[in-house]
């Protein structure tokens, strides 16, 4: 099974988050990537996990309280 390898800025581009927290899941380890010469290569499968992950957490926890 082949991944399917994006860049940052395509990630940005899927996920509406900033290039810059991008790199900040990679060097957490939140989502997948590798590094090929100078560029990150970050695993789509990966990504679209972390995003869905983090779109049902939210749904979890409701609206915020207007106090």
């Amino acid at each position: 099974m082949t991944q399917d390898w994006i860049t940052t800025e395509e990630a940005a581009e899927i996920s509406k988050y900033h290039s810059e927290y991008i790199r900040k899941l990679l060097q957490t380890g939140k989502v997948t990537g590798q590094k090929w010469g100078r560029e990150w290569q970050i695993s789509r499968s990966s990504l679209l996990a972390y995003i869905h992950k983090t779109e049902k957490l939210g749904a979890k926890r409701g609206p915020k309280s207007g106090s």
